[in-house]
């Protein structure tokens, strides 16, 4: 068992390496996935409201 008093070694060099690398991709990704998204729901939105202009009854 561990008396919590030892000295733990820790790479840091290879986490802050990691980090660097694996963020950026991520970013860019999440960010083409939301603007695909948005796209995606701005064409059924438009494709709902056209569907509601021709279904109304404009003979009031």
């Amino acid at each position: 068992m561990s008396t919590g008093k030892e000295q733990l070694d820790v790479e840091d060099d290879l986490i802050a390496e990691a980090d660097d690398e694996g963020d950026a991709p991520v970013v860019e990704v999440a960010k083409t996935n939301l603007s695909k998204r948005r796209t995606i729901d701005n064409l059924l939105e438009e494709r709902r409201l056209q569907k509601q202009l021709a279904d109304y009854d404009f003979d009031l």
